[in-house]
């Protein structure tokens, strides 16, 4: 009984633990858009044929098993703030970050570290708009 406790205990945590680090960065030279809305910004998984301006990279990281509606709204979110119409994923990969060391020097125990990086370029599409 105390086991089926334990585990669900570090399953309930282990829940708890997962969020999103998320940041943004403007292309030097690219257009100044003001920001639009979170909800409006679409998810693209490759370059749309439409012309558009690359504005910005969106940079994404997860930690723990957060679900994938939380990533999508955090890339929505930054693409925003930079005046994106949509985020195109050009890299999204899982790789050794680090490791840990664990027990006394005479019987030391090595544990990778893996950590999820997601890259998306911000675009805003070309004559959608009247005078921005």
């Amino acid at each position: 009984m105390k086991k089926v406790l334990l585990a669900a205990g570090l399953a309930l945590s282990c829940i708890s633990c997962a969020s999103v680090s998320s940041s943004s960065e403007r292309i030097v030279g690219a257009p100044v858009f003001p920001p639009t809305s979170p909800q409006s910004v679409a998810i693209l998984r490759r370059e749309p044929r439409k012309p558009h301006d690359r504005i910005g990279h969106v940079f994404i990281e997860p930690s723990g098993h957060p679900p994938v509606a939380e990533m999508e709204t955090a890339i929505r979110t930054e693409a925003a703030k930079l005046g994106a119409d949509a985020a195109v994923i050009v890299f999204d990969k899982t790789r050794r970050i680090g490791r840990v060391y664990e027990g006394p020097w005479w019987d030391r125990r090595v544990y990778p570290i893996y950590g999820r990086k997601i890259i998306a370029v911000a675009i805003r599409f070309r004559g959608e708009r009247e005078t921005d």
